[in-house]
This record gives structure tokens, C-alpha cells and sequence, in this order.
């Protein structure tokens, strides 16, 4: 039965990916664009067939113990009414890299994921360990949306499509936005751009910078639209927001050009060593903010899906111990728990304890 899942959701994918999701192939006037596909300013490995074969293999049948949580994950709920009464500068993590940020009295969320499963179906894929901290209607309205890439952890398409009439901005990488226009939301509520390129809305900088990874939602588009990390400066704070992507020396050059950073959200989770390139070990993750000058390390991408090989409360344990050894600040705020920006606590290690 399990071998027989497997199949339909790689048969799932295959269709789905080829039809509903999968964007036109169009040329892309920007240096990342080559021979019909966005490509990396440091390489990565491309596996053949065979690897991957065994990745997914390895993935559904060799996975160790404790990947999953056997207890509830603590989450404080939310409601609109502590949002719009919370000061300003404060971020929430509402699980895996969505998070909910306030500045200059407006709402700005990063990689939208309210589903049960990080899936293109609902019935097969990684489920969610806990439910988001609020539900999307009961969101107040936003000023923007911000994408990082395409991948189903990170661009969802019934969050995105519930978000559509409440959200007056979505900003994504080159091509991103084509998959959002193709869902139907409104063409001129969507901003594309490259790596380096900005744009402005009510006072708030946001500046679509390089990473290290891949993009592709079926077996036909791999690396059809590009991936960024995100710099979102407003009224004197910099926050940097990394989405997905491997190490390399592009954490040190956006450093250099827009540090430092009051909060850096960068990625530590998911990570394995049969894929080093696009997904950081959490020794990397504590170089990434070093080399971004990050005054605090937020770590995001972790406490939400199983989505590698590693016990769940692993990335943040590793993280927390590498952090202090190095003298980082360090935030590790629970799901809906709120985070000043100016003045950053280290909070509780509130997974510690749970199985």
C-alpha cells in the first residue's frame, strides 16, 4: 500500500505539475536566464534519475525515528484583534517560513502556507505538526505578500488564492508571479523581479536578493522561475529574510551591500547531506548570518513539515548550541509567539522536552 502511494503521488505530480501549475516556458530578459532556465550564480549538483529515485526511496522507506513529533507542538493562538493592537516591529512565525511581520502600521507576510500537507494534493504529502496560529480569514488585510520560490512549503496554492482578495501586493522572483496571475489573482497586484532589483510599498524597502537553490512543481519546469532571499528595510530596522538556499558567498556580498541587519530569518531545517547544495547544515546557517551581520538569528524552516532525515527538533537544538559556542544572539520564538524587531529575545527552547 505504501509503495502504491508513492506512485500515484509521483503520478500526481507529474499531471499536475503539467497542467494547473506548470507556467508557460518564456524567455526572461536577466542574467540568470540561460538555455531556457534560471541557473545558479555558484552551481549545485543536478541529479540524474537514478538519484533521485533513491532520494525519494531513502525518504519514504529508510526514515529514521522522530522526524515527526509524537507530542502537540505549543502554539499560542492569534487572533486579529492582538495584531492590529501589537506594536509596531514585531514579527510572529506562524510556522515553517511564513512570517507575519508589522511595520509602519501595516501587514507584510513571507511564503504563505496555511494547507494541512506541503503537497500538490491534500490527501498524500508531509502534513503539518500543528495548525497555523490564525486562520487566513481571520487575518487583517495586508499590505503585501512576499515569495521566495515555488516550491509547495513555500508557495501554496489555496493559501494564495484565499489570500488574493485581502492582500493589495504580491512581490516575487522572475516568474513566480506568472504562476499567481495564472491562479487568477489580479495582474497588477503582482511585482516580479531579478536579483538586485527593488521596489517600494508605504515606506517599506524590499530588495529581491540572490540564494542558492532550485525551483519546479512538477517533473516538466524545473528551474522555469527564479528563487530569491529577500532584504525588507523600514523606518531604521533591516530584516533579512533568506527563503530557501544553500551556502555560498552570496550571504557575504548582500551583506556587504545591506548590512547589518537588526534580524536575520535564515533557513535551518530540511536539510541532509545527500543534497549540501541547497539547503544549509545549521554550521552553515551560523556562517550565512555572520556573513549577512546579522545582530540576531532567527531560524525559520524547521518545527513544521517533515521534510528531511533528521529528527525534528534537531536543526533548532544544533543551531542553539553552534549560536552560543559563537557568541550569536539567537531568537527562537514558539508558533504565534510575538517578536520585537528593535529588541529581540532569546525566548524558551520550547521544543526541548517534547518526543
Amino acid at each position: 500500500m505504501r509503495i502504491l502511494a508513492v506512485a500515484l503521488l509521483l503520478i500526481t505530480v507529474a499531471l499536475v505539475g503539467a497542467c494547473a501549475f506548470a507556467p508557460a516556458r518564456t524567455t526572461h530578459a536577466s542574467p540568470q536566464f540561460r538555455d531556457g532556465g534560471f541557473v545558479n550564480a555558484t552551481p549545485v549538483h543536478e541529479f540524474t534519475l537514478g538519484e533521485q529515485a533513491r532520494l525519494w526511496w531513502n525518504f519514504m522507506f529508510h526514515k529514521p525515528a522522530g522526524t515527526t513529533p509524537v507530542q502537540p507542538i505549543p502554539v499560542r493562538t492569534l487572533t486579529r484583534q492582538a495584531l492590529l493592537d501589537a506594536p509596531d516591529d514585531t514579527l510572529w512565525r506562524l510556522g515553517h517560513s511564513t512570517v507575519l511581520l508589522k511595520l509602519d502600521g501595516a501587514f507584510y507576510l513571507t511564503d504563505p502556507v496555511f494547507s494541512k500537507r506541503a503537497s500538490p494534493v491534500q490527501w498524500a504529502g508531509p502534513e503539518r505538526f500543528s495548525q497555523p496560529p490564525i486562520a487566513i480569514a481571520e487575518l487583517p488585510p495586508l499590505k503585501a505578500v512576499i515569495l521566495s520560490h515555488d516550491h509547495y512549503d513555500h508557495l501554496d496554492h489555496a493559501s494564495i488564492l484565499a489570500l488574493a482578495d485581502k492582500t493589495e501586493h504580491f512581490l516575487a522572483p522572475l516568474g513566480v508571479g506568472d504562476r499567481l496571475v495564472g491562479w487568477g489573482v489580479v495582474a497588477a497586484r503582482v511585482r516580479q523581479l531579478d536579483w538586485w532589483q527593488e521596489h517600494s510599498i508605504g515606506g517599506v524597502r524590499f530588495v529581491a536578493t540572490p540564494a542558492r537553490h532550485f525551483s519546479g512543481r512538477g517533473l516538466n519546469d524545473r528551474n522555469s522561475t527564479l528563487w530569491a532571499s529577500w532584504v525588507i528595510a523600514a523606518d531604521g530596522l533591516r530584516l533579512f529574510f533568506s527563503g530557501d538556499s544553500g551556502y555560498f558567498d552570496g550571504f557575504k556580498a548582500i551583506g556587504e551591500r545591506f548590512g547589518p541587519f537588526d534580524v536575520a530569518l535564515v533557513e535551518t531545517g530540511a536539510y541532509d547531506r545527500q543534497w549540501p547544495d541547497v539547503h544549509m547544515q545549521p554550521e552553515q546557517t551560523l556562517q550565512a548570518a555572520l556573513d549577512l551581520q546579522g545582530a540576531w538569528l532567527v531560524p525559520i524552516h524547521n518545527g513544521s513539515f517533515d521534510l528531511a532525515l533528521h529528527r525534528w527538533q534537531e536543526p533548532l537544538e544544533r543551531i542553539s548550541a553552534l549560536a552560543v559556542a559563537r557568541g550569536l544572539p539567537l531568537a527562537t520564538p514558539g508558533i504565534g509567539e510575538p517578536l520585537s524587531i528593535r529588541q529581540p529575545h532569546p525566548g524558551e527552547a520550547w521544543w526541548r522536552g517534547l518526543e
